[in-house]
C-alpha cells in the first residue's frame, strides 16, 4: 500500500512539473537561434533545424536563387523553328576553354507531330537531331564547333535521332552518353536506350560503341520504355550514371530518376535495386557536394522545385526549396570526375528555354546561361535572397484557358 502511495505521489509530481514547465516557458526568441534550442517546439520549427543545413535559407549552402543571361555566338535562323539547340551537357574545362555538348536540330520545317513527320520533317523538337558542341573562353560567348555525334545508319542505335548527351572523363579518355532514338518520338512514346561514343580529346573524333549500354527495363518495370538524360559522375572509383524515365499511362505520366553504376565506361551497368532514387524532376542535374551528391529537382512530381542531397549517393532528402530553377540545367562541375570526398558545389552552367517564341508553329529551343550560389567557396548575398519579385506579365501569361473561361462563365450563369 505504501509503495502504491509513493508511486502516485511521484506521478503527480512529474505531471505537475511538466505542466508548470509549459506554463512558465517564455515565447520563442526574437533572434532566430542558429542552433536548435532545447525547448518544446512545433513540428514546423523542429523541421527547419533537422531537415535543412541551416534554419535560414541565406546560410544554407544548398539554397540559391538563379539568374539568367542570353548567350552569344549561336544563330537560330531568325527563330523560325528550323534550328533548335537544347539539353546541354555538363560543362568541362580543357586546355583553357570551356566545352559543352547539346542536341542540335536543323530541319526544313519546325516540328510537325508524329502523324506528319517524315525522314526530313521532325515529329518533335528533338527529332532528327545530332549532338553538336561549342567552346568558350568566358561561358557567355560561344564558338560553335560543329557535329560531335552524327546519326548512324539504320538500324544502329540512334539512327533516327541522337540527343541529350552528357560527358564523362575517365582515365585519360572522354565518353559521351546520349539517347539513341530508333523511331520518331511520339510514335510510341520516347523509345531511346543509352548509347555511348569515346574519344582521346573532347574535340574528337568520336568512335561509336554501336551497342546499348543502359537498356530499358524489363516489361512491366518503371523504365521499360525509356532511359532519358544519362548523367555520369565518378564516385567510389565507379561510374555513376543518373537517368530519368517516364512511366505510367498518358496523360498521367510520372517522371522520376534512377541510378546505374559500372566499373567500366562501356559497362556492364547495374541498376540500383532501390530505383527510382529521386521521385520528381524532369531532367538530371547533379554535382558532388561534401561527401555526397546534390540534385536540382525541377518540374514534375511531389517534390519539384527542391534541391536534394544524398550523402550515400542513393537516398536523397530535400535540402532546400527554391524557384525559377534552370530547365535542363547543365552546370560547370570542376570535380565531377575526381572522385572527391569534399565536393565544392557549383556557381554557373547552361540550360534551355523551350518553345522560345511561345508559338507552336515555330517551336524550337534556345540555350541560356544560369548563375547561382550553390558553392561552398562563394558567398553571394544576392543569390541567397528569399524571394524573387516577378513582373505582372509573368503572372498574366499563366492565364486561364478558353475551356476554363467557359466553365467559369457557365458556373456564374447557373448561380443567377
Amino acid at each position: 500500500m505504501k509503495n502504491l502511495i509513493a508511486i502516485a505521489v511521484l506521478l503527480i509530481t512529474v505531471v505537475s512539473c511538466h505542466i508548470n514547465q509549459k506554463a512558465t516557458q517564455t515565447g520563442f526568441p526574437f533572434i532566430l537561434p542558429k542552433e536548435k534550442p532545447n525547448r518544446p517546439m512545433s513540428a514546423a520549427m523542429e523541421r527547419i533545424y533537422t531537415a535543412y543545413e541551416s534554419a535560414e535559407p541565406q546560410y544554407n549552402e544548398l539554397f540559391s536563387q538563379f539568374k539568367y543571361s542570353e548567350l552569344k555566338g549561336f544563330d537560330y535562323h531568325g527563330h523560325d523553328g528550323t534550328v533548335s539547340r537544347r539539353d546541354p551537357s555538363k560543362i568541362i574545362r580543357y586546355n583553357g576553354k570551356y566545352y559543352v555538348w547539346y542536341t542540335h536540330r536543323q530541319t526544313p520545317t519546325p516540328p510537325m507531330g508524329a502523324e506528319k513527320c517524315t525522314d526530313e520533317i521532325p515529329s518533335s523538337d528533338w527529332d532528327l537531331s545530332e549532338v553538336w558542341y561549342a567552346t568558350s573562353d568566358d561561358g557567355f560567348t560561344w564558338q560553335e564547333q560543329g557535329v560531335a555525334i552524327k546519326r548512324p545508319e539504320k538500324p544502329l542505335v540512334g539512327w533516327r535521332s541522337v540527343t541529350t548527351a552528357d560527358i564523362l572523363e575517365w582515365k585519360g579518355k572522354f565518353y559521351l552518353y546520349y539517347q539513341g532514338f530508333m523511331e520518331a518520338s511520339g510514335k510510341r512514346g520516347d523509345d531511346c536506350p543509352v548509347a555511348v561514343s569515346w574519344a582521346d580529346s573532347p574535340d574528337g573524333p568520336w568512335t561509336p560503341y554501336n551497342k546499348v549500354v543502359i537498356a530499358n527495363g524489363a516489361k512491366g518495370e518503371w523504365d521499360q520504355y525509356s532511359i532519358h538524360d544519362p548523367y555520369p559522375l565518378v564516385h567510389d572509383r565507379k561510374i555513376y550514371i543518373y537517368y530519368k524515365s517516364d512511366f505510367g499511362e498518358a496523360p498521367d505520366k510520372v517522371r522520376m530518376a534512377g541510378l546505374a553504376t559500372a566499373d567500366n565506361p562501356l559497362g556492364p551497368f547495374t541498376k540500383c535495386p532501390l530505383n527510382p532514387v529521386i521521385t520528381s524532376g524532369h531532367e538530371t542535374t547533379l554535382f558532388p557536394y561534401k561527401k555526397g551528391v546534390a540534385a536540382l529537382v525541377y518540374k514534375d512530381g511531389p517534390e519539384h522545385n527542391t534541391i536534394q542531397y544524398a550523402e550515400d549517393w542513393v537516398n536523397f532528402k530535400i535540402a532546400s526549396i527554391t524557384e525559377m530553377m534552370p530547365w535542363a540545367g547543365a552546370p560547370y562541375v570542376p570535380d565531377a570526375f575526381t572522385d572527391t570526398k569534399d565536393g565544392r558545389g557549383i556557381t554557373w552552367g547552361l540550360a534551355h528555354f523551350i518553345n522560345f517564341n511561345q508559338d507552336a508553329r515555330t517551336y524550337h529551343s534556345v540555350m541560356v546561361r544560369f548563375d547561382c550560389d550553390l558553392s561552398r567557396d562563394l558567398n553571394d548575398p544576392e543569390m541567397k535572397q528569399h524571394r524573387v519579385i516577378h513582373a505582372p506579365d509573368v503572372y498574366y501569361r499563366q492565364g486561364l484557358s478558353k475551356k476554363q473561361l467557359i466553365r467559369i462563365k457557365e458556373e456564374n450563369k447557373n448561380k443567377k
